[in-house]
């Protein structure tokens, strides 16, 4: 790796002042409550025991011999719906996802009839919330073929005026808050312990292991499945049946399928389509198991596990997402910089596996998603394939994240522009179209013996997001330090294969590899990777640290690259007028080879419902229509929230704020251009607060 002269290195100093200053990771989360990691251990109070391990799914033929404990859903038609399904599988086969189609057997076929008529024979409910309500520790809910569009839940009024009193200061719900108005923002709720006896803690506790007010468990080791023959037989519809497992999205409730403290739960066979923001939402669980599902076409993610322990996602299906398909946040971090005291032995908390993630704005998607194992799942046709960052917004714990395995996936033809005219996504972060994978501020990843091709602008990147730029001047954020630079080390990318499929066909990425070679990042190295046959990889500066294949990562030292750190200023900062010039991330790049490029244009319209003036709601086009006082109060609702500490009324330990002119100024900058009408306004604010506070 050559050394930069002393004119550059003045250059990539100053440059790099300014990014100190201001880089943020974009694709940052939603508004949440203040949230823990479960207790790793199992809860024993219940037999079996809660937690402490991934689920094993129970069969379906197995309901039928638990008597009460199993309760039935139904539709008057469900019987015919299956036996056009069964019929059609018989002679076509099925598809898991797109990339696992399977046949099907005479033999199956009668079993899951008989199965299915003797389970219809004792349906005593016709809509999924019931049944879940009535259950309790090891009940079975099984869900016969059928569009539930759940009715009683939908006609919950949403941000219920009598549901206030449990609002906290980010406008999320506190824990009895969920439990008590549990069809206000979902569409069904699984709401596995009661509420504590006493008073949660505020401020929280800075220390989130082990939930603090913890009640006794009432729904776990739940299960709840579809019996058909995929996911496609049983619809869990949180918008219009009309769009399908398409757009447009107009959605009844923000979540499909919430998942609240539910230890050792498990879903199966279950589609869940168009809520505002997440399809599928599991919080605060320890043991879980979504198995065989799909998740179309929410607001904000696909699919969202927040703090959580012992999960495992495989066979599944992920497509439209406003933000990404597949979203593990914050989870306990039992890997690099784990808390030995809570987690003794090195593990991953999470595992996602045999999924096809497509056509969302990204892929995945991980705020301090750490000690994650992500290995055999095709992420193709996002903007971003694969996002795993350290920004922290209210409710985020982890700082920073660290650890995850990303192994013998396909990253490929992520090219996808949401930001172009007649999208049917409508995009709600910023994202680099054409490129493959980013890991934005974390640490200890390892991502090897992965498919990287045909990702037009570049395959993984590899950037830091400075402290300050995190947590500016809070103290709520342990781990985080605005005097120091805690991230982007130790990653490690060997063993890809770049430009080629699995196939061995050749499809080049624009770039193979990118760095923004942070000044005093360390022991970051590339080795080992393979390009096509007579290719050579290709690189973001050249000549990235192999580090002698890996045996000697203190050779790997960061000295700036000035180009790519204007790049990071321009876009993340949202300044049409940085010294970089427009942000080039919303152009389809070209394909390599050719010289075809798509401008971004007017992209699909904000749902409706999200303009309702919530803070995880408001967009730019929410902004451009609403009178100057609407204005004012949401700006004084983000100063407040963001200002203060997190979930608390304690305004003491304030953190990056804007003015009133540099937030109306940043809103304005972001929100001109007409691909930009369903970006969250929050996500702006936290992108531009520290580096604009400073100034």
């Amino acid at each position: 790796m050559s050394r930069p002269t002393p004119r550059r290195l003045l250059t990539a100093s100053l440059v790099t002042g300014l990014v100190l200053l201001g880089l943020t990771a974009p694709a940052q989360a939603h508004i949440e409550r203040p949230s823990y990691w479960p207790d790793p251990k199992p809860d024993c109070s219940v037999s079996p025991c809660a937690g402490g391990k991934v689920p094993t799914a129970r069969t379906l033929a197995s309901a039928l011999q638990t008597g009460g404990h199993t309760k039935v859903v139904c539709q008057a038609d469900s019987l015919t719906r299956l036996r056009a399904s069964i019929d059609k599988a018989l002679r076509k086969g099925y598809d898991i996802r797109p990339h696992d189609h399977r046949t099907f057997s005479k033999a199956e076929a009668d079993a899951l009839w008989k199965t299915n008529k003797a389970l219809f024979a004792r349906c005593s409910f016709h809509e999924i919330q019931p049944a879940v309500t009535a259950s309790g520790n090891n009940d079975r809910v099984v869900v016969l073929p059928g569009i539930y569009t759940e009715p009683t839940s939908r006609k919950a009024l949403s941000h219920d005026p009598a549901c206030k009193q449990y609002e906290l200061l980010s406008g999320a719900y506190s824990y009895l808050g969920e439990y008590k108005c549990q069809n206000d923002t979902n569409l069904i709720a699984v709401m596995g312990r009661t509420p504590g006896s006493a008073k949660d803690p505020d401020p929280p506790l800075l220390d989130r292991h082990g939930i603090p007010n913890l009640g006794s468990c009432v729904r776990c080791n739940l299960q709840m499945e579809g019996s058909g023959v995929s996911a496609d037989d049983v619809v869990v519809e949180a918008g219009s049946a009309a769009s399908g497992n398409g757009g447009p999205r107009v959605s009844a409730k923000d979540v499909g399928i919430r998942v609240d403290r539910a230890d050792g739960f498990v879903l199966r066979n279950m589609n869940v389509r168009h809520a505002n923001e997440h399809g599928i939402y599991v919080l605060e669980t320890d043991g879980y198991l979504l198995d065989r599902f799909k998740a179309f076409y929410s607001g904000e993610y696909g699919v969202l596990t927040f703090v959580e322990d012992h999960g495992l996602v495989q066979n599944c299906e992920a497509a439209g997402s406003g933000d990404s398909g597949l979203y593990p946040g914050a989870g306990a971090k039992t890997s690099a910089g784990r808390d030995t005291k809570w987690y003794p032995t090195f593990r991953y908390s999470q595992q996602i596996r045999y999924c096809d993630s497509h056509h969302n704005t990204s892929g995945y998607s991980g705020t301090n998603g750490s000690a994650t194992h992500v290995d055999h799942n095709n992420f193709y046709d996002n903007a971003l394939g694969f996002t795993t960052d350290v920004f922290t917004a209210a409710g985020h714990p982890g700082f920073p994240q660290q650890g995850d395995l990303i192994e013998a996936n396909n990253f490929y033809s992520n090219n996808f522009n949401p930001y172009l005219p007649g999208s049917d996504v409508s995009p709600s972060v910023p994202v680099p179209v054409g490129t493959g994978l980013w890991i934005a501020g974390g640490n200890d990843n390892v991502v090897r013996q992965n498919h990287f091709y045909d990702n037009w602008r570049r395959g993984p990147m590899l950037f830091s997001s400075p402290d300050a730029a995190v947590c500016g001047d809070r103290n709520d954020i342990p781990g985080c330090n605005p005097l120091t630079v805690s991230t982007s080390y130790r990653n490690r990318f060997h063993g890809n294969v770049m430009g080629v499929s699995p196939t061995g066909k050749v499809a080049p990425n624009g770039v193979d590899f990118w760095w923004d070679a942070f000044p005093g990042n360390t022991e970051n190295c590339w080795w080992n990777n393979i390009a096509a046959p007579g290719k050579k990889v290709t690189s973001s500066p050249a000549g990235l640290p192999d580090c002698l294949s890996g045996r000697a990562p203190w050779l790997s030292f960061g000295f700036g690259n000035v180009g790519n750190e204007l790049e990071l200023l321009t876009c993340i900062t949202q300044d049409t007028r940085a010294p970089g010039g427009p942000c080039p991330w919303y152009t389809t790049p070209a394909k390599p080879g050719t010289s075809t490029t798509s401008a971004p244009g007017k992209t699909a319209a904000a749902n409706e419902n999200e303009e309702d003036g919530s803070l995880s709601h408001v967009d730019c086009l929410w902004w451009k229509t609403v009178s100057p006082a609407q204005r004012q109060h949401m700006l004084d609702v983000m100063r407040q929230v963001f200002g203060a500490r997190i979930g608390s009324s304690d305004h003491a330990a304030a953190g990056a704020t804007l003015t009133d002119a540099q937030a109306t100024t940043v809103f304005g900058n972001a929100c001109t251009p007409a691909y930009a009408t369903a970006f969250k306004l929050y996500k702006l604010y936290n992108h531009a607060a520290a580096f604009m506070a400073k100034r």
